[in-house]
């Protein structure tokens, strides 16, 4: 697969684009990064992703793949070498719970009030991402990663939102 043409459309600071870097750096996966200007689209991205609009979107061989979490699921079976989802199918539908999970409690718009809320709100945001932080920590366990004993997919979508505690402790007025 040495003459594969692997752009990722992305912006530094997103981390859905941070998922799929996560998982081309993984596999080892050569790859051209276009940063993109989100309030100047480029062509390529409004071609790539006419539907939504929006980066992530992995082009692999002039073929667009959008959404980080189908992103990563694509580079996973394209690339299968160290695999990020579990070769067990139940074990797999698990993962991809976790991911869904993660995806609509903790970046959701409803913990996106942690940001422009005040009082009984934001309180209330507060401790539902909380409570899906400690429900994810519970899943884990005492294992090293969500994947067991390497990297996995749950990992991979997680990984990013770490960059965020330091920001919700000065900006978001909680810690962890």
């Amino acid at each position: 697969m040495e003459n594969e043409e692997v752009v990722l459309l992305d912006l530094w600071a997103s981390p859905f684009g941070m998922r799929a870097k996560i998982a081309l750096a993984e596999k080892g996966v050569n790859y051209e990064h276009k940063e993109e200007d989100l309030s100047n689209k480029s062509d390529l991205l409004l071609k790539t992703n006419p539907v939504h609009k929006q980066i992530p979107v992995l082009v692999h061989n002039g073929k667009p793949v959008c959404e980080s979490l189908i992103a990563v699921q694509y580079i996973d079976e394209i690339w299968p070498h160290k695999p990020l989802l579990p070769l067990d199918p139940y074990q797999r539908a698990t993962a991809r719970f976790w991911a869904d999970f993660v995806d609509n409690k903790i970046y959701s718009a409803r913990n996106r009030k942690i940001w422009a809320s005040k009082g009984e709100e934001h309180e209330a945001a507060k401790k539902e991402l909380i409570d899906s932080l400690k429900l994810l920590e519970g899943e884990l366990g005492i294992k090293a990663y969500f994947g067991g004993e390497h990297l996995g997919y749950v990992d991979v979508v997680l990984i990013p939102i770490y960059s965020w505690f330091y920001t919700y402790e000065k900006c978001g007025d909680f810690s962890f």
